[in-house]
């Protein structure tokens, strides 16, 4: 038997959002690896820096111009990426976009945006590639959450719901796909080296009186962004996960990812309103050192 008959298929990865930030090194990531990338962008425009990094690694990724917030724009792209390949063996699902403000400072447009992009984006891509995947039984779906999708990070409501939603959504596709042999994983990361930081640094405080709380939660980035990990650290997590014979559901990651997580799992629901009831930001530090291990005085 010849080795052409005995070689196996060049993988074919789809990651969403790859103009920047994760999405960004997971494409030149997988495509080092061997994948077949197609990156999906709102303009193809935005993805200068995605080609200029591809041609200096000498990889290749094939942009698709496609907006997950948008029925039409989602079938159009993934028509475009069938007609260019017959299969796709693994979706990552990484466009994403922030959101700061407390609950009674947030309007419904700002969470239905969230939604619309973070979970409902998510629903719109997994919808076109299941049919295959199923007919294969294979495949590998990967959504990109965030710590926030386990803690209620405060002053970010919209972004928090939208992610929560989203852990929901991913727990029940892993269970729902399961008969068919489909790998379904969520990624958690913490603060890594993303534009998606730089935009969401805003503190809307309409009414003056959460100023605390917008407070602290750029304490929180102040402490982060400093130690933020390398996106492609987060592309290597990624492979693993696509690639082991070991696959979890869930992988947190980054700067903060476990700290965060871990604490609030050691927390009762009572210590975690404790916490937001202390009124002095040192105090406030204070018991969040204790709780997940993070620094977040201004000192």
């Amino acid at each position: 038997m010849s080795d052409q008959q005995t070689s196996k298929p060049q993988p074919v990865a789809v990651v969403t959002g790859a103009n920047s930030g994760i999405g960004r090194a997971t494409a030149i990531y997988l495509a080092q690896q061997g994948f077949r990338v197609f990156g999906t962008v709102r303009s193809l425009d935005k993805a200068a820096k995605l080609m200029a990094l591809a041609e200096k690694l000498g990889v290749a990724i094939e942009l698709v111009e496609m907006d997950v917030a948008d029925d039409a724009s989602v079938r159009q792209g993934f028509a475009d990426i069938f007609r260019a390949s017959p299969r796709i063996d693994v979706l990552i699902n990484n466009a994403g976009i922030g959101g700061n403000g407390v609950t009674e400072e947030t309007t419904p447009e700002q969470y239905f945006d969230s939604f619309n992009v973070n979970v409902v984006g998510v629903v719109r891509c997994t919808q076109q590639v299941l049919p295959q995947m199923r007919a294969t039984k294979s495949g590998t779906i990967i959504n990109i959450s965030s710590i926030v999708g386990r803690i209620a990070a405060v002053a970010q409501s919209p972004y928090v719901t939208s992610k929560w939603a989203l852990e929901g959504l991913t727990e029940g596709l892993a269970h729902e796909v399961a008969p068919f042999g489909i790998r379904v994983v969520m990624i958690e990361p913490g603060i890594t080296k993303s534009s998606i930081f730089m935009k969401n640094l805003d503190a809307p405080n309409a009414s003056g009186a959460y100023d605390s709380h917008y407070r602290r939660m750029l304490q929180f980035y102040a402490a982060g962004i400093p130690h933020a990990t390398d996106p492609t650290e987060v592309g290597a997590l990624i492979h693993h996960a696509i690639t082991t014979d070991t696959p979890q559901l869930r992988y947190p990651c980054s700067w903060g990812g476990h700290e965060f997580i871990n604490g609030r799992a050691k927390m009762s629901d009572a210590d975690w309103i404790a916490l937001g009831a202390v009124e002095s930001d040192a105090d406030y530090a204070i018991e969040f050192k204790k709780a997940f291990g993070i620094d977040i005085s201004q000192s």
